[in-house]
């Protein structure tokens, strides 16, 4: 493993959100009902940022673009593309469902630390 300090912890109140960059990627940090998240900030589908999205109440990102679904935890898709109605599924057809990256995290002596293996 290749961990890296990316953040004070206290930096990443209830709520909050954070890109941050570790090496060629942009990692978005989530701080969703006290439980740290550190995921791609890249949508899998048109490569968009989801540092906007909502987190949906089955715990899953969405883009704010094409509403494309990914669980926090497991970065599994659990809805591709589907917006705009009628137009969606035509943009599907652009790349197939494909999982989001998730990182490991974890919190030592007051930091964020995440372990990002490069493509």
């Amino acid at each position: 493993m290749s961990w890296t300090k990316v953040l004070a912890v206290d930096a990443l109140s209830p709520g909050a959100r954070e890109v941050v960059k570790v090496g060629n990627r942009k990692i978005l940090l989530l701080n969703h009902e006290s439980q740290l998240y550190a995921v791609d900030n890249t949508c899998p589908h048109l490569k968009l940022p989801l540092k906007s999205g909502k987190i949906n109440e089955n715990g899953a990102i969405v883009c704010s673009f094409h509403h494309s679904a990914f669980d926090l935890r497991t970065g599994e898709v659990k809805d591709w593309c589907s917006w705009p109605p009628g137009v969606g599924k035509v943009l599907s057809l652009v790349s197939q469902p494909k999982a989001l990256p998730v990182f490991p995290i974890r919190v030592e002596e007051g930091s964020i630390w995440v372990d990002v293996q490069e493509e």
